[in-house]
């Protein structure tokens, strides 16, 4: 008899009246709303605007839902393309199937649109998000919990999860790797903050440490995973992804560290924008300023207020007053 394990919910959705509320779209929302919230406070604390990461997000969440999206398609398109399969489920996101590595791919793109359009860099932009994202996708593995999904191998451990009958699946009790990534996430976030004030990281490294982090966790959790993917010499699709992004982030890592050591003291500088309208209204001043007196004026009392200014006058050298007398 099995005397512990983590259950699963009988249902991936709870009807409130006629609104069904999906307990993957549930997950992903939360950590999103989290994650902005975050991202908001790193970036102020950096010198950053209020309000930037908003405006940046705009295009980069979509962006990031789209390339999710379009990852798992494509490396699983015979569950939409197959015979007997109907490709609008393609489209069906509440159903699960995000893949992490197109989200921050096209997410990236999208940010950078977003940068581009404030007049920051991305580089900057990134390492205020990293952690941010990590405990985004901490919450967003509840969702395959939900959908009981993206397990592991069988297991008679305290923390197993068990597994109901269903399409595609054997009841069962598995590794819950869901879990697992979650609490992975939430320690590459710990990692990330720790490492960004121990080192004083930027341009990007803080980004491309989350990555390194992420992708370490992603590789040996990707291993214990038993649902079907494509396998390349024997090894799995996300597994190969996670072990090229890996390599890769370390070499920006390396390389970065070396081409422009130190952090951005600068992160978000005023923009260009605001100068015409301090030019214009300076302007507007220096004109009244020297605006001729009308016709009402004393030509005798300005001829004297300006000798009397003359005679008041310094001395560029001494700073002694002159008297108009050599």
């Amino acid at each position: 008899m099995d005397l512990a394990y983590i259950p699963s919910p009988s249902t991936g959705v709870l009807h409130l009246g006629p609104l069904p509320l999906r307990g993957y779209a549930f997950a992903i929302l939360v950590g999103l709303f989290i994650a902005l919230w975050i991202v908001n406070r790193r970036w102020v604390a950096r010198g950053g605007k209020p309000g930037t990461t908003t405006d940046i997000a705009v295009w980069a969440v979509p962006f990031g839902l789209v390339g999710g999206r379009l990852y798992h398609v494509i490396t699983d398109y015979e569950l939409y393309f197959g015979e007997g399969r109907n490709w609008v489920d393609a489209f069906k996101i509440w159903e699960g199937g995000l893949g992490i590595w197109g989200a921050v791919a096209l997410g990236a793109v999208g940010a950078w649109i977003g940068c581009r359009r404030r007049g920051i860099a991305l580089p900057p932009y990134a390492d205020a998000l990293a952690p941010a994202l990590a405990i985004a996708q901490a919450f967003g593995r509840w969702g395959n919990w939900f959908n009981q999904e993206l397990y592991g191998k069988p297991t008679d451990l305290p923390w197993a999860l068990k597994i109901s009958e269903g399409p595609n699946r054997e009841a069962g009790l598995y590794h819950p790797t869901f879990l697992y990534e979650s609490l992975w996430c939430l320690g590459v976030a710990a990692l990330v903050i720790w490492a960004e004030r121990r080192f004083r990281l930027g341009h990007g490294r803080v980004f491309a440490l989350y990555v390194a982090a992420y992708c370490a966790g992603r590789a040996w959790i990707e291993y214990m995973r038993v649902d079907e993917a494509h396998h390349i010499l024997g090894l799995r699709l996300n597994l190969w992804t996670a072990m090229i992004i890996f390599v890769l982030a370390v070499v920006y890592l390396v390389v970065s560290s070396r081409v422009r050591p130190g952090r951005e003291e600068i992160v978000e500088p005023e923009k260009d924008a605001d100068a015409p309208e301090k030019d214009a209204g300076a302007s507007e001043k220096d004109a009244d300023a020297e605006e001729p007196a009308g016709d009402d004026s004393d030509p005798v009392a300005v001829t004297a207020e300006a000798a009397g200014t003359a005679e008041k006058a310094e001395d560029p050298v001494s700073g002694a007053a002159k008297d108009g007398r050599g």
